[in-house]
């Protein structure tokens, strides 16, 4: 079961991740949120123990970042 956040403005989101290649070719995971738990763009995730979970407290955008 994917992880699931509701925020600010009562919406919730579910993240995934996404292996993608930079230029360089070295391969980096993105993290991102969506509304429906199952995306055609990437594969429904826990939160990792390491990042965060951040709020845009203006549009309630969500965001994951590592914990510092």
């Amino acid at each position: 079961m994917a992880y699931k956040h509701t925020n600010s403005k009562g919406v919730t989101y579910y993240l995934h991740k996404t292996e993608v290649t930079l230029r360089g070719g070295k391969p980096q995971t993105i993290y991102f949120f969506a509304k429906v738990e199952k995306n055609a763009k990437g594969t429904p995730v826990d939160l990792p123990a390491d990042r965060v979970v951040k709020e845009n407290p203006r549009n309630g955008f969500l965001t994951v970042s590592k914990k510092k």
